[in-house]
């Protein structure tokens, strides 16, 4: 049964900013600039009216509870972008650019997945992959006459062989799906325990145990499903922005990461994970116009 609710006039809350800034990949913009997402829960669709904003949808659950933790409603946005907007000149331009940034509650067992899905590949073929994946693995949810399937729980993707996530067009990551999918299957208090753990260390080591798993996309798992501001994932678009404002090499392809990663806990407090999804968000956009 669809359920609808209406937030009223949020702060630091713009549907672009959130679902385009490279942090998700199952939310897709619609005719009407509104979006449809696929989560854990069920499906929702939320369009801006005026200063509020709608969400309806076919969920499991309490939808003004859903929204409330996906979106991460009760952390104070406005106090954390007055606080890093002191930093520099160059990051309070890119929150402004961004301002209506909200890094999502995503489900753990699906960010692993569909960031080792993301490695070296682009958004769309990402999308494809993850919606292919659960299409032939996940439940089926109807939601406005539609069809949507949820990502598939690690029982229903083990059924799937090496072979059959090669047919999906995972290419050379199939295998590492395969083994990420078994490794989580055997060890059921892995997912929990990596929720619970305070370590920061622990965690990444954790997730660096798992087949496709670098230190990029750990950095991404922990930052958009375990909320840990204190990571900074660090691509092509990060890497550039840090040179180019801070560091200044000629060639920026020598710029370790750890000269970076060093440069960010010195400036950004314990939030560099919010600092680089504005500065990222910044930098990606820029180019794109170049």
């Amino acid at each position: 049964m669809e359920q609808t609710f209406i937030l009223k006039n949020p702060d630091s809350f713009n549907l672009v900013h959130i679902f385009e800034c490279g942090q998700c990949f199952r939310w897709n913009i619609e005719a009407d600039e509104s979006y449809t997402g696929v989560i854990k829960a069920g499906v929702i669709n939320v369009k801006q009216e005026g200063k509020d904003f709608v969400f309806t949808g076919n969920v499991e659950g309490n939808l003004q509870d859903i929204i409330r933790d996906y979106f991460d409603l009760d952390t104070d946005y406005a106090k954390i972008k007055e606080r890093l907007s002191k930093v520099d000149e160059y990051l309070k331009m890119s929150i402004e650019f961004g301002d209506g940034i909200r890094i999502l509650n995503q489900d753990l067992w699906e960010c692993i997945i569909s960031f080792i899905i993301s490695a070296n590949n682009n958004i769309p073929r990402i999308k494809k992959i993850i919606d292919r994946i659960s299409k032939a693995y996940g439940k089926k949810v109807v939601f406005r006459g539609e069809e949507y399937y949820l990502f598939p729980s690690v029982e229903e993707l083990s059924k799937a062989s090496i072979e059959d996530l090669r047919g999906i067009g995972l290419g050379f990551r199939d295998k590492r799906v395969y083994n990420t999918t078994r490794i989580i299957k055997e060890d059921k208090a892995l997912l929990d325990n990596l929720k619970q753990e305070k370590s920061l260390e622990k965690v990444e080591e954790e997730l660096l145990k798992l087949d496709g798993v670098g230190e990029k996309v750990a950095n991404c798992i922990m930052l958009f499903s375990l909320k840990r501001f204190d990571v900074f994932p660090i691509d092509v678009w990060v890497r550039r922005v840090m040179n180019d404002l801070y560091i200044h090499n000629e060639d920026e392809e020598k710029v370790s990461k750890r000269e970076i990663k060093k440069l960010a806990e010195e400036k950004f407090f314990e939030l560099p994970g919010l600092a680089q999804q504005y500065l990222f968000y910044w930098k990606r956009e820029q180019g794109k116009g170049a």
